[in-house]
């Protein structure tokens, strides 16, 4: 599978209600959008990215992603506040790829190698996903896109908003954290929910 077969699904459609002040995904993260900061870490691993979005995000962050490669299309969500697992299935629905990483748009240390290793792994598989101590991280998994898509819908309808609910019905396998130790790859799961959070990822990316 080469970067040209899988695609990204970054998920944005939140509402940064720990955020003081606006849409944590537009603000700047050492001179450039958080949002963009995601996006282009993303950039060697997959052949196509789509932002999982709001109606009414769309046209701020097609300005903070303007000339970003690959280009960016954009999954609206038909019902806005449904939850990461209607984003998901959303973001899932708009690829052709028979993989796609999904991935929340305020992880900008998501590690290229991680990723890598991810779709290598949900090979065979309907899903890959970490697990730090005995928490998955299911917003930064790769997904076999039909198979998660259809089992978003039977657990949105049956009202089992559990974000593992949909993996209850695949076949998926872990990522364990002694892997993820082993690689460095810890810090890809940092996320950015407060000013202080932001400040901070903004000295790590000047190098202070």
């Amino acid at each position: 599978m080469t970067s040209d077969d899988r695609t990204a699904v970054v998920l944005a459609g939140g509402r940064s209600t720990r955020f003081d002040g606006g849409d944590k995904l537009l603000a700047d993260l050492a001179g450039e959008p958080l949002l963009r900061r995601t996006v282009e870490r993303l950039a060697p691993t997959a052949g196509a990215v789509i932002v999982n979005c709001r109606v009414d995000q769309r046209d701020g962050f097609a300005d903070a992603l303007a000339g970003v490669d690959p280009e960016v299309t954009f999954a609206v969500d038909p019902d806005p506040d449904a939850g990461p697992m209607a984003g998901i299935r959303t973001g899932l629905r708009a690829t052709d790829d028979a993989f796609a990483l999904v991935v929340a748009g305020d992880m900008p240390f998501v590690a290229p190698g991680l990723v890598e290793h991810l779709f290598d792994a949900a090979t065979g598989h309907d899903a890959a996903v970490p697990r730090i101590d005995e928490w998955f991280q299911t917003t930064q998994a790769v997904y076999r896109a039909e198979a998660m898509a259809d089992a978003c819908d039977r657990a949105l309808e049956r009202g089992d908003a559990k974000i593992l609910a949909p993996l209850e019905e695949l076949d998926w396998t872990v990522v364990e954290e002694a892997t993820l130790r082993a690689n460095g790859w810890l810090d890809s799961f940092e996320n950015v929910n407060t000013r202080e959070e932001l400040a901070a990822a903004a000295a790590r990316f000047r190098g202070a």
